[in-house]
């Protein structure tokens, strides 16, 4: 009888590494423990009655339509009401610029299937997003680090990358960076995009974050600067609910028909139950109040976290306050490892992300992730009391 073991699985699949956020939501479900681990939405945030007028909408206007196959593209009118949405900040946005995903991560996989093979480069901010290299890694990406500043990604640096590396894209978490919360200045985006025209690359810009803003002006979107040179993404996870795992990738009308064919390779579609629903919930004209109800929830909760922080935290440790997202970015002193801290925190019932897997090419052993959204006043407080008596309890001599 023949074993798994003697099956033949690809190398280079055997050598993924599985999500560290993952893993440490894994510890964190554990009774009693205080997580700031995982970036997830509050559940007390969505809008379940509305989702409910929603999903009986769809059942009374579409029947057996919701939940039949469809397009592979999405469906023609969530694209189109996507696209009215849209326009106020992307205003040439259209729905033929549009493909509804399984998620952002299926958004990611499609651009790494569309452009990348083995050995190709990205470049790409240190820290960055640990699901983008999750994506990218199962297509063998090297990977060009660009430094960040509180401007965000230092772009005079880029160009110098793109020469020696001669990368397939950029990739950037532009707005309330996960993991760093920084947003980059419209003078980095313009000069971001001007290096990609020369260079004829694409700009990846992963934008789950851009609608919470808690202060603070917008800054236009890569998109709507930069038109055709940026292929979006942008998801109902974090404005909605994430169960549905809907969003969207805005690209050149002329990509379309390569996106289309690598979907086509994994699921065919999207579900086009979930699309309609959104729909309908995109009719019913709620999610700007929504997105403010979001920002009113979250921000409280930021603030007291910065506050128990300043309080609890040794003062040698440095934190980066965002203007919105749902994430706070942690130095420790010198000396000290965010992963080395993990186990000792777990065991008082605390937990977070240590931040050395957002540094693809190394580094960050001093860092450490914390999410605020989906956590009460009461764990907000207790949590980072626990964690500040962890760090003071181990810091170097």
């Amino acid at each position: 009888m023949t074993t798994p073991e003697k099956w033949g699985v690809v190398p280079h699949v055997l050598d993924l590494e599985t999500s560290i956020i993952r893993e440490i939501l894994k510890l964190s479900s554990k009774p009693g423990v205080i997580s700031f681990a995982g970036g997830l939405p509050a559940p007390e945030s969505f809008p379940e009655d509305d989702l409910r007028e929603a999903t009986i909408r769809v059942y009374d206007k579409y029947h057996h339509q919701a939940l039949q196959y469809s397009l592979s593209m999405g469906v023609r009118e969530f694209r189109e009401a996507i696209a009215d949405y849209g326009r106020r900040r992307i205003p040439e946005l259209r729905a033929e610029n549009i493909i509804i995903t399984s998620g952002s991560q299926q958004g990611l996989d499609l651009v790494g299937r569309a452009f990348l093979d083995p050995g190709d480069y990205v470049v790409c901010e240190a820290p960055t997003y640990v699901g983008a290299l999750q994506a990218f890694n199962f297509y063998q990406a090297r990977y060009a680090t660009v430094g960040m500043d509180k401007e965000g990604m230092i772009v005079d640096e880029v160009e110098a990358a793109v020469k020696k590396h001669k990368p397939k894209f950029i990739y950037v978490v532009p707005n309330f960076q996960n993991p760093s919360g920084i947003t980059m200045s419209l003078k980095r985006r313009l000069q971001l995009i001007d290096i990609a025209n020369r260079y004829h690359l694409p700009i990846i810009d992963d934008n789950p974050y851009g609608d919470l803003r808690f202060e603070g002006e917008p800054v236009d979107s890569l998109r709507a600067l930069g038109g055709d040179t940026v292929i979006s993404l942008s998801t109902f996870s974090k404005i909605c609910a994430p169960g549905f795992r809907i969003a969207w990738l805005i690209a050149p009308e002329n990509m379309m028909g390569v996106f289309e064919k690598v979907k086509q390779c994994g699921d065919l579609h999207t579900s086009t139950f979930g699309q309609m629903v959104l729909l309908e919930y995109l009719l019913m004209d709620k999610l700007d109040d929504q997105i403010k109800s979001i920002c009113k929830l979250y921000r409280p909760r930021r603030d007291l976290m910065l506050k128990t922080i300043s309080e609890h935290f040794p003062s040698e440790v440095k934190v980066i306050k965002p203007n919105g997202g749902l994430f706070l970015w942690v130095t420790l002193p010198n000396g000290m490892s965010g992963k080395d801290l993990l186990p000792k925190a777990v065991d008082s019932k605390v937990a977070y992300v240590y931040g050395s897997p957002f540094f693809p090419n190394g580094g960050g052993e001093e860092t450490l992730r914390l999410n605020f959204s989906n956590a009460n006043d009461e764990n907000i407080v207790e949590g980072i009391k626990r964690l500040g008596r962890i760090i003071k309890e181990n810091m170097p001599q």
